[in-house]
């Protein structure tokens, strides 16, 4: 659905209990006054969930196209159950646009089923910066609380699923 007609910071369900649950956040420090809206949104809504500040960690890369590798380092060097990748990328005179995005897109596709770890894409793709800040607390809500949402979801999902599993110690999140 477009984001014209639906609200980033609105959910259909109640969040699942992120209590236990640990995020790693990962923000472009390109279009900061956007992504910095958009990891505000993320953590309150990470909060909302039940998800203690200790639970919570935060780490910057200098544009969109590195979220990738930033998400890549979250799920090898640390113990997170899911990584939230914040970013936007404006439209400018130039294809470079349509790179960063197709790149970011499938590096983090990549990432998430390599190490079997759900990573929300919170990367906003818009045509100006007006766009851009009305879906990072604007008028269409903010997709920093719809990444977040996804996250909880897919860690509660994931979990489940590896409880429900009749192989458990095959299921838990190991490399191959």
């Amino acid at each position: 659905m477009a984001t014209a007609h639906h609200n980033l910071s609105q959910f259909d369900a109640p969040l699942p209990s992120a209590a236990d649950m640990r995020f790693g956040i990962v923000v472009a420090e390109w279009n900061r006054e956007v992504t910095e809206a958009l990891l505000e949104g993320a953590v309150r809504t990470l909060r909302a969930a039940g998800c203690p500040d200790v639970n919570i960690q935060i780490k910057y890369v200098p544009g969109t196209f590195e979220l990738t590798l930033g998400a890549q380092f979250f799920a090898e060097y640390t113990e997170v159950d899911a990584v939230i990748a914040l970013g936007c990328v404006i439209q400018g005179e130039t294809r470079h646009f349509d790179f960063i995005c197709q790149g970011v897109t499938q590096g983090i596709t990549q990432v998430q089923l390599h190490w079997n770890m759900p990573i929300a894409f919170g990367v906003l793709t818009v045509e100006n910066q007006q766009q851009a800040l009305d879906r990072a607390g604007g008028r269409h809500g903010n997709k920093g609380d719809e990444a977040a949402a996804a996250a909880i979801q897919m860690v509660k999902m994931q979990l489940d699923m590896e409880a429900a599993s009749p192989n458990k110690e095959q299921d838990l999140r190991t490399v191959n």
